[in-house]
């Protein structure tokens, strides 16, 4: 078989269809683990050079260890990507043998970079900061609703938020053991928790979502992020600069942690108040104090060194 072979797999909760390029051949697999190992029998011999799926809530992470550990290449992308090149490409139709055909098209076309999967430490980490956001939501939702309960259901909704915060402190307690027993993350939050305006959520949140921290330069890791102004020129029209994409937990998590920066820290405050007598907009202002805050953390962790008062060139 061609080493140019490139396999995508669109991951649905009951089912896996897999599409091969250049040859056009589909297939489709249960989601369970006799379909795994089905798929891995069909996919091996192929000698595929990538193989890629789309992250899909948790859905893809069967198939993908069961690749992984048979040294298959295998990488999980971001679905926008996918969707946004399936629309260059005039793909218009949906349905799950087509996405597959366009997650291979996508391979072939793209071929994006392989990194490397998380361990199972990192993996239960993950789900853990998963959950704790899931928490966070319902009790905020919760909250909302009782300010318009009626006298029938307030206790049980007080009753029901008392037991979701309780949970939430087992997951952050859970989540500070996890950290603790790993020499590498608990470095790594000691770090980042000696900065002004950085909790433990945002350090958590840090060490899951954002590995590369410490290995980018700041212009990769302020574009990973989202908190990367990109241009919108054309011709002569010079429109504004913008940001957009990259991980939303992580610059979600970073938004509120500047929001206390820019009060406390004793260089994002006056960078802060520098932008905004210079005209900035506040909200303007503030992303550029995410990628400030972002960048000093990123050389911190990189240099393996604690908080001092100018960590990097402005």
């Amino acid at each position: 078989m061609s080493e140019k072979t490139f396999v995508g797999i669109d991951v649905a909760k009951d089912t896996l269809d897999v599409a091969i390029r250049p040859e056009g051949i589909q297939r489709n697999f249960p989601n369970d683990e006799e379909g795994w190992h089905s798929l891995l029998l069909f996919v091996r011999p192929l000698g595929p050079s990538l193989i890629v799926l789309e992250a899909t809530g948790g859905y893809q992470m069967g198939i993908v260890r069961v690749l992984a550990a048979a040294a298959l290449p295998v990488v999980v992308v971001n679905p926008r990507q996918v969707r946004d090149f399936a629309k260059a490409t005039g793909r218009l139709a949906k349905t799950d043998s087509l996405d597959a055909g366009a997650i291979a098209h996508f391979a072939e076309a793209v071929k994006p970079d392989i990194r490397p999967l998380k361990t199972g430490e990192a993996e239960k980490l993950d789900a853990l900061m998963t959950r704790r956001r899931q928490l966070i939501d319902m009790i905020t939702s919760e909250k909302n609703r009782l300010h318009s309960a009626t006298e029938w259901t307030k206790q049980d909704i007080e009753t029901h938020i008392a037991w979701l915060e309780h949970a939430l402190e087992k997951t952050d307690s859970d989540l500070d053991n996890l950290i603790k027993k790993s020499p590498l993350w608990k470095e790594k939050r000691s770090i980042l928790l000696s900065v002004p305006g950085i909790g433990p959520v945002t350090a958590a949140t840090l060490i899951v979502d954002m590995p590369e921290l410490g290995t980018l330069n700041r212009k990769k890791i302020s574009a990973l992020v989202g908190v990367a102004p990109f241009n919108r020129d054309s011709g002569t029209m010079k429109g504004k600069r913008t940001i957009w994409g990259g991980r939303a937990s992580v610059r979600s998590s970073l938004y509120m942690a500047t929001l206390t920066a820019v009060r406390f820290n004793p260089v994002i405050k006056p960078f802060y108040q520098r932008l905004v007598k210079a005209g900035k907009l506040p909200k303007v202002a503030l992303v550029a104090c995410m990628r400030k805050l972002l960048v000093i953390l990123n050389t911190m962790v990189k240099t393996n060194t604690n908080w001092r008062i100018n960590p990097c060139a402005p």
